[in-house]
């Protein structure tokens, strides 16, 4: 198993799986459990995935990822929602903390109210929240699959209303990405040079 270093260090864009792996249901349930420990603002969790498991749900999936063989391939492709309007939402995603005893009641209401006042007439705030969770979550899901010696790639060439249409997404889900899991198959290249630390660095 690898260190998190090391999966950092050795993870890769797959963009071939070996298609005779699969996951069992229990498997897929295990990295999402995991996933949803990523952080999100105020404790949000806004997010969804959908699993598209099946050979149905491939079929169904392979002409709106533009043909993308991998999303067939690959053990699993899972879609990544951001969701709108957390105002609505926030009192239930922060209730358990409070019954944790980890946040006090004055906290909590002062949280539900921050997000009413950030977030509920702000559409674009809530847009642009909605995609950095389900981008924190993605990449969270991405490592858990390094550790577990599964690839991985995040895929943004798909049709966002098609995807949205065909997996019954709620009017207030945003399909931010999609993640294909499996086993790597044998073409993949190795992880790509990143640019230099000093190119990207500034300390201030």
């Amino acid at each position: 198993m690898p260190t998190v270093t090391e999966a950092i260090q050795s993870r890769f864009s797959a963009h071939s799986y070996d298609p005779t792996h699969a996951l069992s249901t229990q498997e897929i349930a295990d990295l999402i459990d995991l996933a949803r420990h990523a952080p999100s603002a105020f404790n949000l969790q806004n997010w969804r995935f959908i699993a598209v498991h099946t050979n149905e749900a491939k079929t169904k999936l392979l002409p709106l990822a533009y043909g993308q063989q991998k999303v067939v391939d690959a053990a699993v492709t899972f879609i990544v929602c951001g969701a709108l309007d957390p105002h609505k939402t926030i009192s239930a995603s922060l209730r358990p903390a409070v019954d944790a005893g980890i946040l006090d009641e004055a906290t909590f209401t002062g949280w539900v109210g921050a997000v009413e006042g950030m977030y509920a007439q702000n559409p674009a705030m809530q847009r642009d929240e909605a995609v950095r969770s389900a981008s924190l979550a993605a990449m969270t899901l991405m490592m858990v699959a390094t550790e577990r010696g599964l690839a991985s790639t995040p895929m943004i060439g798909f049709d966002q209303p098609g995807v949205a249409a065909a997996f019954n997404l709620e009017d207030r889900e945003i399909p931010v990405m999609m993640i294909t899991v499996g086993r790597a198959g044998t073409t993949n290249w190795p992880q790509k040079p990143r640019k230099a630390t000093s190119d990207i660095l500034s300390i201030v």
